[in-house]
């Protein structure tokens, strides 16, 4: 297969955006498939985290390659080894930490051209079947490049009147950008709320599809952003909602 774009996006922060990337590309990788992550949230990054790199000096960024400091493939960095994934391969793009880098990218900007080249780019010379997207919460530029370049679009929501209301723009947006492929995650739903009923409501309010609904578990309270609990823990809750997500992309 040729590689596919899937954009992990939601509309205002704290969802869980970043760890369902995370974990969604484990379990591509562990499927056998070649997959990298990219962090395009440039104003706050943090998905190398949940990889187990937080405290490691990265030698290039995606602020680099942006720079036009370094190839695309300088910056990334091959986790396969490190995650112990024994049938595909799983590399990550990550975003500087760095306070002057970020400050710099927010200041000074970037060519959103340069962007779309590193997913191209990035997708053939690591002959990935898929580029998973971190992005921005909101609507932005790389946002929009993010949906438009994406196969696969899951916008991830929590049960709030702010984030729903967020949700019918973007999903207005991604429509009108003519995504292919687009779904919903319902992220950290508080045990009051039945399935069914938050489906049915859901998927009338926008008309479109559920993926899954991902409760707000004490494993995921634990875990903290620590590591990529479907590795850890591939027998749970969660794992089996990051499935339900994975087979959709098939």
């Amino acid at each position: 297969m040729s590689g596919k774009i899937v954009s992990i996006h939601s509309f205002r922060g704290g969802t869980g955006k970043s760890n369902i990337a995370a974990n969604l590309a484990a379990a591509a990788a562990l499927d056998g498939k070649r997959v990298a992550v990219m962090d395009t949230d440039m104003a706050s990054p943090g998905i190398h985290v949940i990889f187990g790199m937080g405290r490691e000096k990265m030698k290039y960024t995606l602020n680099d390659y942006l720079r036009g400091s370094c190839d695309i493939t300088d910056a990334c960095v091959d986790l396969t080894d490190r995650l112990n994934i024994k049938s595909g391969k799983l590399f990550l793009i990550p975003s500087s930490m760095a306070a002057t880098d970020i400050t710099r990218i927010l200041r000074e900007g970037y060519e959103v051209g340069d962007l779309k080249k590193g997913f191209t780019e990035i997708i053939k010379k690591k002959n990935l079947d898929y580029l998973i997207i971190d992005t921005h919460p909101g609507l932005d530029r790389e946002t929009l490049l993010s949906m438009a370049t994406a196969d696969y679009l899951f916008v991830v929501v929590r049960i709030d009147e702010q984030d729903l209301l967020g949700t019918a723009a973007t999903l207005s947006v991604a429509r009108k950008l003519q995504v292919p492929d687009i779904r919903i995650i319902i992220n950290k739903k508080p045990g009051i709320y039945e399935n069914k009923a938050i489906i049915a409501e859901v998927e009338k309010k926008f008309k479109t599809t559920v993926a899954t609904i991902i409760p707000l578990l004490p494993l995921l309270i634990e875990a903290g952003s620590r590591y990529v609990v479907t590795l850890r823990h591939p027998d749970s809750e969660f794992t089996k909602n990051i499935d339900d997500i994975y087979r959709l992309m098939k």
